[in-house]
């Protein structure tokens, strides 16, 4: 293997362990919505206050925890493609297919975050806030958010360009590992190990 790609390789390694920082941060932060509308909804049905702003931040660990989880669940092959067509096709013509689908993700990805940009620096320049009784500066939540569409733009830059490198160089195996259709087999020996996981869990 070229040193470019053992390069590429190590960045995608340190790319996937601080996405998975990010969904578990951002884990814990839908968890942290969840209770917090937990609790103001059992304190007003049985105490007859409420804490305020439940609703208001709820939708912004929602916004921000999917934004930031976008990444990882690229980065894992979990986002849907329909493939009923793409299993039958000659591999080259499928690994075309791969890099095509990951270009195709990066343009939208990339119009999203060019607006959400526009979005952020409209609420900065005009000083916006929330029309709530927490009167929060808009910029704070929709910055927290755009951050995650950014980071989401770079993993995709990367896995493009190692896709682009290997679907040069004939290596469609590279392409596949990189951008292709996890398949059923890929998706049990996943489940296989994760049983093994709690089975040993549990007997320790």
């Amino acid at each position: 293997m070229s040193l470019h790609r053992l390069s590429l390789a190590g960045l995608t390694r340190g790319a996937e362990r601080l996405s998975l920082l990010a969904v578990w941060a951002s884990g814990a932060l839908t968890i942290g919505s969840v209770l917090l509308i937990s609790f103001d909804v059992i304190a007003r049905k049985f105490f007859g206050f409420s804490t305020g702003g439940a609703d208001e931040l709820s939708s912004y660990a929602f916004a921000i925890s999917t934004s930031w989880s976008l990444a990882f669940a690229t980065l894992q092959r979990a986002n849907v493609r329909v493939d009923v067509i793409y299993q039958h096709l000659p591999v080259r013509l499928s690994a075309l297919l791969d890099w095509i689908s990951i270009v195709a993700l990066g343009v939208f990805m990339a119009m999203l975050t060019f607006y959400a940009y526009d979005v952020v620096t409209t609420s900065w320049a005009e000083g916006s806030t929330a029309n709530t009784p927490l009167g929060t500066p808009l910029y704070i939540p929709q910055g927290l958010w755009l951050a995650g569409l950014c980071w989401m733009c770079l993993v995709l830059a990367l896995m493009l360009l190692r896709a682009s490198i290997a679907l040069a160089s004939g290596d469609t195996d590279a392409v596949k590992a990189i951008a292709g259709v996890r398949s059923a087999k890929e998706e049990a020996a996943e489940e296989a190990a994760a049983g093994e996981r709690l089975v040993k869990e549990a007997a320790a």
